[in-house]
């Protein structure tokens, strides 16, 4: 059963970037697909592109309070895998209770590189998960609490996105250090309930 402290984890992202879409004149251009397939913590995907029965989300949140880091590594894999490379990004949101610190990492798919010295391959050609972000928050004990953001600002390309480039006024999603601050301050705060 998911804890707050988990459903938080990836909730919290997404006023942060609801703030940008309706910024951009985007908020009508996004949503939830119908897709059959599990359910991630969070997801979502250009509308009308990737609506309706069997469409796959563009973006996947995977978030951890209890599973160990391989475990959401293993998700990301499915959702990239299990969608044909249909999902373009997918976000592992955890936090380590041992550490006290968030872990954010953004991963993507390339086209994995050919061994040096072959003719031909079976992976020449395929994509394979390559990890683009790893971002780690930590809580100063000060009064009132502060946050270190380390590795700097989560960025959301556009175009893998929305399946197309930006418009006027459109751009990169940028949840920067004073974003990912306040983040940070509402996943803490699930663990003084």
């Amino acid at each position: 059963m998911p804890t707050r402290l988990h459903e938080q984890l990836h909730l919290a992202l997404n006023p942060r970037y609801e703030h940008q879409l309706v910024r951009m004149g985007l908020e009508d251009g996004w949503g939830h697909p119908g897709g059959e397939w599990g359910e991630g913590d969070s997801s979502g995907g250009p509308k009308p592109e990737r609506q309706g029965p069997g469409a796959w989300p563009t973006l996947a949140i995977e978030a951890g309070d209890s599973e160990s880091l391989n475990q959401l590594r293993r998700d990301m894999e499915w959702w990239f895998n299990t969608s044909n490379h249909a999902v373009k990004i997918v976000i592992l949101a955890r936090f380590d209770h041992r550490r006290r610190e968030i872990q954010l990492e953004k991963w993507e798919e390339e086209p994995r590189a050919a061994r040096p010295g072959a003719i031909t391959t079976r992976s020449a050609g395929t994509l394979a998960p390559v990890l683009w972000q790893s971002i780690s928050i930590t809580q100063n004990t000060t009064n009132p609490p502060s946050y270190n953001v380390a590795k700097g600002a989560l960025v959301l390309g556009f175009k893998l996105l929305f399946l197309r480039g930006p418009g006027p006024g459109g751009g990169d999603f940028v949840f920067n250090i004073p974003d990912l601050q306040v983040y940070a301050a509402d996943i803490w705060a699930q663990l003084r309930d």
